[in-house]
């Protein structure tokens, strides 16, 4: 079915001024040349020590970068920002009252986005659509401004929540802290080489040291997968066992799919996880490529 589904867990940051992508260049794990009017991409922000803070999309509005994240994140991040800010001549704003944040799925055709790459965008009514940059699968992102139509004109279904989250977690896709655990996690756990939310050739950025030795030594030694749930879903951070062995632990979840960051050197197709009554099998999505067992 095509649908949209409103997004009230998200907030717009926006920065503006000649410095805009210099500024956020060095900061943030995506390449920010590549952000234009026709091109928006995934990002995230990390800690000196290459630890995960934030995910976000960024996208051109109005000759200005603009960053869709975790709403309950937001204030912080804002903050980290005007704190790196010094000299660079950017203004940076809070545009989360003016717009909304809407998820389509299985309806870029409606916008002419059918054959799209991940991240094509183009002007809608007041605002952008583009293609979700991590995969097509997750169908595309929509911002226009509070009081505008151009979504329930489209002729799409209003979905719900559940909805978006069913298709998520059976893709395997992370969200924000839910399943990433701020200043623990690393990119390379979540996907974010494969989900193209990290450029290994821009050169230096805030925690890029250890996500590139992370990759080139193979250090990689968990991966978020997506489960299907037999059973009740266990609460976020329970621990998930096979034959009384510790093998990763819970994360988000909506009726029978959720995400678990599972150990490597314990994983095996087919195997199924315990935890209290559930029956818990995780599975490697198609996007995903794992490690070899052999390497280091």
């Amino acid at each position: 079915m095509l649908m949209y589904i409103s997004l009230k867990n998200r907030a717009l940051l926006k920065v503006e001024g000649p410095d805009a992508k210099d500024f956020l260049q060095g900061l943030v794990s995506q390449d920010m040349n590549r952000v234009s009017d026709t091109q928006a991409v995934y990002s995230a922000f990390l800690s000196p020590q290459g630890k995960f803070l934030l995910d976000f999309f960024c996208f051109e509005l109005d000759g200005a970068l603009v960053l869709d994240c975790e709403e309950e994140m937001a204030p912080q991040f804002l903050k980290r920002l005007k704190m790196y800010k010094l000299r660079s001549d950017v203004t940076l704003s809070d545009i989360s009252a003016d717009y909304q944040v809407y998820a389509t799925l299985q309806s870029a055709i409606a916008f002419g986005l059918k054959d799209a790459d991940r991240g094509v965008a183009k002007t809608l009514g007041s605002g952008v659509v583009f293609t979700d940059p991590r995969l097509r699968n997750m169908g595309c992102r929509a911002i226009v401004k509070t009081d505008d139509n151009a979504m329930a004109a489209s002729g799409l279904t209003e979905g719900t929540f559940d909805d978006y989250e069913q298709q998520r977690l059976t893709l395997g896709l992370a969200d924000g802290s839910r399943d990433m655990t701020v200043d623990k996690a690393l990119l390379l756990e979540n996907g974010f080489e494969e989900l193209d939310g990290v450029s290994f050739s821009k050169g230096c950025f805030m925690g890029q040291e250890l996500t590139a030795r992370t990759k080139y030594r193979g250090l990689v030694k968990k991966r978020l997968l997506p489960v299907y749930i037999s059973g009740d879903a266990p609460p976020p951070g329970s621990i998930l066992t096979n034959d009384d062995k510790e093998v990763g632990e819970m994360k988000s979840s909506s009726d029978d799919m959720g995400l678990a960051l599972i150990r490597l050197n314990r994983f095996e197709e087919g195997m199924v996880l315990h935890c209290g009554n559930a029956k818990l099998t995780p599975s490697i999505p198609e996007w995903m490529v794992l490690q070899d067992k052999s390497d280091p």
